[in-house]
C-alpha cells in the first residue's frame, strides 16, 4: 500500500512538472512556494535544467535554502553554477552551515571567488547586490567589434543594454555606452563615438544600496557601474537589483512603522515564536512607555475629581496629538531616506513644522470649540455652566498639542539617524505614545491656567 502511494505521488509530481515546464518563471515560482520544500525540490530537479536555474534566479522563491537542501549535492551545485553571481551571493548568506560551505567548495574555482568576493561586501551596499557579468570591451574596439562581441556573450550577461568602454592599459572605466547608440552608430568607427559627451556615473562597492538607486532613478539609468578607488570595474549594479532592494526596504519601513522588527520571510512561512520575538519587544517597550501616561493622569488626580468634564476630551487630545506626530515623522522619515533633507537642515525643518502645528491645531482647536458650543446649544450634552471655558480650554491645549506632536515627529527621525538608528525606528506608535504623555501634560496645565478660580 505504502509503494503505491508513492508511486502515485511520483506519476503525480512528475505530471506536474511536465505543465509546469510550459509555464512562466514567476508561475513556477508560484506553484513552488505553494508546496513543501520536500516537493519543491522534486518539481524543481524535473524542470529542464535552464529552466529551474531561471527559476532558482528569482527572488521571490520562498525556501530557497531549504529546497537546495533538498536537492543531491551535483544538482544544487550546477544550479547555483547556473544563476547570476549576485543571486548566488544573496542565497549564499541565507544557506547555513555546513550546508553553505560544501556547496561553494563545490563550485568551480572562479566562481567561487567571484561570490566570495560578493558576500565580504557590506550588507545594504552597492557592492551587496551588484553582478559581476556585464559587458565591457577595450576602448580601441570599433562597434562592429562590440556589437560580435555582445552577440558572442549575451547569453553569460544579465545585461547587455549598457557596454562599459575600459581602457586597455590602465583597466580603469572611461564610458558607458548605451546599446540603442552602437546599434545606430557607424560599424566602422571607434567605439567611443557611440560614447555620450559626459562622463559615466560610477558608485563605491561601499556605498549603501538606495544611493545606486538614486543614481538610477534620477538620471534613468539601465545599470550604474561599481568601480574602487583606481576606477576599475568591479561589477554593476541593475535597475532589476535596484527595485528588489527598494521593496526590502519599502517592507522593512512598513513594518517599523507598525511598531516591530522587520521580517524577512514570508508571514505565512514565519515561525510562531519568530513572530512573538519579533513582535513583542516593540510592545512591551510601548506599553512600558504608556505607563507614564497612566503616571500623568495620576499627577492630575486632584484636577480630574474638580472637573470631571475634562476627561471626556482626553480621548481626543491624545489621539490628535498622535496623528499629528505620526504625519510628521513620516514625511520627514521619507525625505531623509531620499535625501531631499540632511541631518544638518533640522533647524530648517523645525522652522517649517512650528507654523504648520499652530495652523493644524488651530484648525482641529476650532472644529473642537464649535462642537462642545452646538451639543451645549442644542442640548445635546450639558457640559455646565463654565461650557465656554472648557471649550476654550479644548481648543487651546488642541494648539499646543499638534504644535509639539509635529515637531515631536519631525525631529525624532533627525535624532535618531544622529545616534546612528533607523529613523524607521521613529514608528507612529513610538510617536504617538511619547506625545500622548506630553499630551496630558499640555492638556491640563492649559486647563489649570483657563479654569482657575471656576471649576478648578
Amino acid at each position: 500500500m505504502q509503494d503505491t502511494s508513492e508511486t502515485i505521488t511520483k506519476e503525480t509530481l512528475a505530471g506536474q512538472s511536465g505543465d509546469l515546464a510550459q509555464e512562466r518563471a514567476p508561475e513556477i515560482v508560484e506553484a513552488l512556494n505553494a508546496r513543501e520544500p520536500a516537493d519543491a525540490a522534486k518539481l524543481l530537479r524535473s524542470l529542464p535544467a535552464e529552466k529551474a536555474i531561471e527559476v532558482l534566479d528569482l527572488p521571490g522563491l520562498d525556501n530557497t535554502c531549504e529546497i537546495l537542501a533538498e536537492l543531491p549535492k551535483d544538482t544544487a551545485v550546477s544550479l547555483l553554477s547556473g544563476v547570476s553571481d549576485d543571486r548566488a551571493a544573496d542565497i549564499f548568506k541565507e544557506l547555513v552551515e555546513p550546508l553553505r560551505t560544501t556547496l561553494l567548495n563545490g563550485l568551480n574555482p572562479e566562481t567561487r571567488n567571484v561570490i566570495s568576493g560578493l558576500l565580504a561586501y557590506p550588507e545594504r551596499s552597492a557592492g551587496s547586490i551588484m553582478t559581476t557579468e556585464f559587458v565591457s570591451v577595450p576602448s580601441s574596439w570599433t562597434i562592429a567589434e562590440v556589437l560580435h562581441h555582445i552577440r558572442m556573450v549575451e547569453r553569460t550577461r544579465e545585461t547587455v543594454y549598457s557596454i562599459f568602454v575600459i581602457d586597455p592599459v590602465k583597466k580603469t572605466l572611461i564610458q558607458a555606452v548605451p546599446l540603442r547608440r552602437l546599434i545606430s552608430g557607424d560599424p566602422h568607427a571607434n567605439v567611443l563615438t557611440a560614447a555620450p559627451a559626459r562622463k559615466p556615473l560610477m558608485i563605491s562597492p561601499e556605498a549603501d544600496r538606495m544611493e545606486a538607486a538614486r543614481l538610477i532613478s534620477r538620471y534613468d539609468l539601465l545599470a550604474v557601474a561599481v568601480v574602487d578607488g583606481p576606477g576599475h570595474i568591479l561589477g554593476i549594479v541593475t535597475v532589476d537589483d535596484v527595485i528588489d532592494a527598494i521593496v526590502e526596504e519599502s517592507t522593512e519601513d512598513a513594518q517599523k512603522f507598525g511598531g516591530m522588527e522587520a521580517i524577512d520571510e514570508p508571514y505565512l512561512r514565519i515561525g510562531f515564536g519568530e513572530m512573538i520575538k519579533k513582535r513583542a519587544g516593540w510592545l512591551c517597550a510601548l506599553f512600558l512607555s504608556e505607563m507614564l501616561t497612566a503616571t500623568a493622569m495620576q499627577s492630575y488626580q486632584s484636577e480630574l475629581e474638580k472637573a470631571i468634564v475634562l476627561t471626556l476630551f482626553i480621548p481626543l487630545i491624545m489621539s490628535s496629538g498622535g496623528n499629528s506626530g505620526s504625519q510628521a515623522t513620516s514625511l520627514l522619515i521619507r525625505s531623509l531616506a531620499l535625501h531631499e533633507v540632511r541631518l544638518r537642515d533640522w533647524w530648517r525643518v523645525a522652522v517649517r513644522e512650528l507654523p504648520t502645528g499652530i495652523v493644524l491645531g488651530a484648525i482641529l482647536g476650532l472644529i473642537g470649540v464649535v462642537r462642545i458650543t452646538l451639543w451645549q446649544t442644542l442640548g445635546l450634552f450639558d457640559y455646565g455652566p463654565h461650557w465656554v471655558l472648557v471649550a476654550a480650554t479644548v481648543g487651546t491645549a488642541l494648539i499646543g498639542i499638534v504644535t509639539f506632536g509635529s515637531l515631536c515627529g519631525s525631529m525624532l527621525p533627525f535624532i535618531l539617524k544622529r545616534i546612528g538608528f533607523d529613523p524607521a525606528s521613529a514608528s507612529a506608535p513610538f510617536v504617538a505614545t511619547l506625545v500622548d504623555v506630553t499630551g496630558l501634560v499640555i492638556y491640563f496645565g492649559v486647563a489649570a491656567v483657563i479654569l482657575r478660580g471656576t471649576l478648578l
